[in-house]
C-alpha cells in the first residue's frame, strides 16, 4: 500500500483555513526569498488525495496548482463540478481512506500527498499518514477549519527537524509512530 505523507501550513492557534475556506491570512506572510520545502516535497508525491473544501479553494486560484493527478474525496460532488480543463487530472472518489490507498495501489502509486484539514484528520484516524510536515504561520485567526480534530486514541509523532525562517514561519517535520 502507499504511504501517506501531508504537508500543510497551519496558523499558531491551529487553523488551516477560516470557516469559508479562505486562505487570505496565509497569502499575507511576506516570505520572500524562503524555501520552505514544498517544491522538494511535491516532486516525491505520485499524487494528491483532498476533500472537496480544499478542491473548491485550489478553482478559486488564478490557475490550477497542481502538475499531478488529485483524488478528491465527496459524496456531494459530480464530474459535473471538475472543469473540462481538468477532467484528466481530476477525479472523484466516495471510497473511505482506507479503500482509497488500496486503489491508489492498484494504480502504482508509492506516496501520496495528503492534503486538507479533514482528509488529514480521517487518514490520520486511519492510521494512513507515515510523516507529516506542518509550518506554524505566526498569526491567530481565532476560529476556522482545524488541522487535527478528536482521536480514537493518542497518536505519536516524532520530531524530525524544526526550521524557523526570517518571516517567522517555523517548519516541524514530524515521523508518525
Amino acid at each position: 500500500m502507499p504511504t501517506g505523507h501531508a504537508f500543510m501550513a497551519m496558523s499558531l492557534d491551529g487553523f488551516v483555513a477560516r470557516q469559508n475556506h479562505g486562505l487570505d491570512w496565509l497569502m499575507k506572510q511576506n516570505t520572500a526569498g524562503e524555501d520552505h520545502g514544498y517544491d522538494a516535497f511535491f516532486s516525491k508525491v505520485d499524487g494528491l488525495v483532498m476533500g472537496s473544501g480544499s478542491y473548491k479553494t485550489a478553482l478559486t486560484f488564478d490557475a490550477w496548482p497542481y502538475e499531478k493527478p488529485v483524488i478528491v474525496m465527496s459524496h456531494s460532488l459530480t464530474n459535473a463540478d471538475i472543469p473540462d480543463d481538468l477532467r484528466d487530472k481530476v477525479f472523484l472518489t466516495s471510497l473511505t481512506p482506507k479503500q482509497v490507498m488500496h486503489s491508489l495501489a492498484d494504480r502504482g502509486w508509492r506516496r501520496v500527498y495528503i492534503d486538507g484539514g479533514k482528509i488529514i484528520q480521517s487518514f490520520m484516524r486511519g492510521r494512513l499518514i507515515v510523516d507529516m510536515t506542518v509550518t506554524l504561520i505566526p498569526i491567530l485567526i481565532g476560529e476556522g477549519k482545524r488541522m487535527f480534530g478528536t482521536l480514537d486514541a493518542d497518536i505519536d509523532l516524532e520530531l524530525q527537524s524544526a526550521q524557523p525562517y526570517p518571516s517567522g514561519l517555523l517548519t516541524l517535520k514530524y515521523k508518525v509512530l
